[in-house]
């Protein structure tokens, strides 16, 4: 096996975001994890700039890594006292996570291993001008996304009042 650099990044990147993923569920502050999960995005956008999807990276970055953990650490901010902490995992809990953990995990594998991966030599690449992608992105029809748009941000907009009137009440 050749290791180039592209190798030795997308493995770094592979640990690093492995690593921020488990500090993520692990950690017993929440600023903390969401600061790890921080983390994850931003090596999530540079395992999409290391395979060329700039597009795809910066929108990662910018809506992300940049919006969402920022309402994330607000709400927290807004509705958690100075020294919050996690609970404690009850055994039960614990089991059950590993559980599911472990059937996950045999779930992928018998995927992985199961599918014949075709190797492509020098594929075509497909140009794709911002016009064609913002159409995609706001059309309403079989493969648009302005549908899926509209509900994560009527979510995350009853986050914040959620979140103003917990605080509010204290």
């Amino acid at each position: 096996m050749e290791f180039t650099l592209e190798t030795v990044v997308f493995y770094f990147l592979a640990v690093f975001i492995s690593v921020m993923c488990i500090m993520t569920v692990t950690t017993q502050r929440i600023v903390r994890s969401a600061t790890y999960l921080l983390f994850v995005l931003f090596g999530t956008a540079g395992i999409y700039f290391l395979l060329g999807y700039t597009f795809l990276a910066s929108v990662q970055i910018m809506v992300y890594a940049g919006g969402i953990v920022v309402l994330y650490v607000f709400s927290i901010l807004l509705t958690s006292g100075e020294g919050d902490r996690a609970e404690k995992l009850k055994r039960s809990k614990l089991i059950a996570g590993l559980g599911t953990t472990v059937a996950g995990a045999i779930i992928v594998l018998f995927i992985t291993l199961s599918h014949r991966f075709v190797s492509v030599s020098n594929p075509e690449p497909v140009e794709i001008t911002i016009k064609t992608i913002g159409h995609a992105l706001l059309s309403g029809d079989k493969y648009g996304y302005i549908l899926p748009f509209e509900a994560v941000s009527i979510l995350l907009l009853a986050c914040i009042v959620g979140g103003l009137l917990i605080a509010r009440k204290r």
